[in-house]
């Protein structure tokens, strides 16, 4: 894979500088905002896997610690298997109003990658199956495509069965 070339450095997010500074390949997808209303719809718009296609999720712990957690768009967090993931009791998802102010992204363009502070982050096992991920590129409409294990040495990342069975 390399970097899609036809990127202009305007259109760039946050999230692509950051990969391009490591040199860590990616491909680039943009899709209409308006037509894909939930994550299913992105892949759908994508024309991708649903499977493949992940959501980054914010948690907070009964602790206060947050969480983020990644799992495949159709499917759901289960937060007794996530908080078990994190060695924590029980886990909540994050308010969607706290969600700017924490990890510095809005609803619908949260990445995992570039957050205001770097959370402990899980992604669904099922991750591992695939040669490539796509995820947030970190505004609506933008996603980014890269190998599990380049994501594994950007951010602190670890792999478990976190979706609802």
């Amino acid at each position: 894979m390399r970097v899609y070339s036809s990127i202009m450095t305007e259109s760039k997010t946050n999230v692509m500088r950051i990969l391009d500074a490591h040199h860590v390949p990616y491909r680039h997808y943009t899709y209409d905002v308006a037509t894909a209303p939930d994550g299913c719809a992105v892949a759908s718009a994508l024309g991708q896997n649903p499977h493949q296609v992940f959501k980054t999720l914010v948690t907070v712990a009964r602790s206060g610690r947050n969480y983020v957690f990644m799992v495949p768009v159709c499917a759901e967090l289960d937060l007794k298997r996530a908080a078990t993931s994190v060695g924590e009791k029980s886990i909540d998802m994050l308010k969607m109003r706290d969600l700017l102010g924490l990890t510095g992204y809005i609803h619908g363009g949260c990445s995992p990658i570039g957050m205001k502070k770097q959370f402990q982050t899980v992604a669904d096992a099922s991750a591992k199956n695939f040669e490539t991920i796509i995820f947030s590129a970190g505004r609506p409409g933008a996603q980014v495509e890269i190998t599990p294990n380049e994501l594994e040495k950007l951010i602190p990342l670890k792999f478990a069965d976190i979706c609802v069975a």
